[in-house]
């Protein structure tokens, strides 16, 4: 049986759909219908004679094909992108200096650097991580171009979507029935901690700080040793730690507005610009904001 060539739609697709974690988010990725989508993907795993994603109404996983695929179908659309871009003049150069807090850069940030470094090889990035209140002055200052924030009031830079803020704690250590309740915080400017302080303010809780950190793994560290309780991000608690509410004695807390936050000085950088958009356009699509 001759075999079939693979067609740059169908890696396109493939890789958008790892990339963007379901089909209606790579669906807007590629500019197509989610079932145009799904039907390149048929024909994809047909032409291979194997299934390269396990598809459920929940997740999508890659098969142990479709892992030995992906490496190809980024090298292929790589250099796909480059011969494009030598004979129209597409490529950017130049350095973005980018912002993002230790709870968003792993879930959030890097599927949308996965997608702009190989299409972007000309451009430079140069990445802090640091807590919303320590960038959002930088890039107001011009310090930083862009910066992915939990943004302090309505009119800071664009929202993306809400992020929900949960209690941890260490499952085998009940520090929650202490009173007066150990928790871990922030800094005291954070949003993270004022929202821990206003929600006990609000159920009339008596509390003690018994632990500072402004670090992620600082947090993580003095839930995991038994010190305390504390508030973290969804999508930065870690599956290990127990989620706290209402049934622990914790009531609820108010999401995190996420947005990206563009300085004045970077508006005429193409290379910032280009990032702005993939950011605005990936978070928004995966979160339905």
């Amino acid at each position: 049986m001759s075999q079939q060539d693979l067609q740059l739609d169908w890696l396109k697709c493939f890789v958008a759909v790892v990339d963007a974690g379901s089909l209606s988010s790579a669906a807007n990725e590629v500019h197509r219908s989610q079932s145009a989508v799904s039907m390149q993907l048929k024909k994809l795993e047909s032409a291979l004679g194997c299934q390269v994603l396990l598809r459920s109404s929940r997740q999508l996983q890659l098969t142990q094909e479709g892992q030995t695929l992906l490496g190809y179908a980024r090298r292929m659309l790589d250099l796909h992108g480059e011969a494009q871009s030598a004979f129209h003049g597409q490529a950017l150069t130049g350095q973005i200096r980018l912002g993002v807090p230790d709870d968003y850069a792993r879930k959030y940030l890097t599927p949308v650097l996965k997608r702009f470094a190989p299409r972007h090889g000309g451009v430079e990035i140069e990445l802090s991580c640091e807590q919303s209140t320590a960038l959002i002055p930088k890039v107001a200052r011009g310090e930083l171009d862009l910066a992915l924030v939990s943004r302090d009031h309505a009119r800071r830079g664009t929202l993306l979507f809400h992020e929900p803020m949960v209690w941890v704690g260490a499952p085998e250590i009940e520090m929650w029935r202490r009173d007066p309740l150990p928790i871990a915080v922030y800094e005291d400017a954070s949003l993270a901690c004022q929202a821990a302080l206003k929600s006990l303010a609000l159920q009339g809780r008596r509390y003690k700080v018994v632990y500072h950190s402004s670090s992620l793994a600082g947090q993580i560290a003095a839930v995991e040793s038994g010190l305390a309780v504390a508030v973290l991000t969804q999508c930065s608690a870690p599956e290990h730690l127990q989620i706290l509410g209402g049934e622990h004695g914790l009531g609820p807390l108010e999401p995190m507005q996420v947005a990206v936050y563009r300085s004045r000085a970077s508006r005429g950088s193409k290379a910032v610009h280009s990032l702005y958009d993939l950011l605005l356009k990936t978070l928004r699509s995966a979160q339905g904001a």
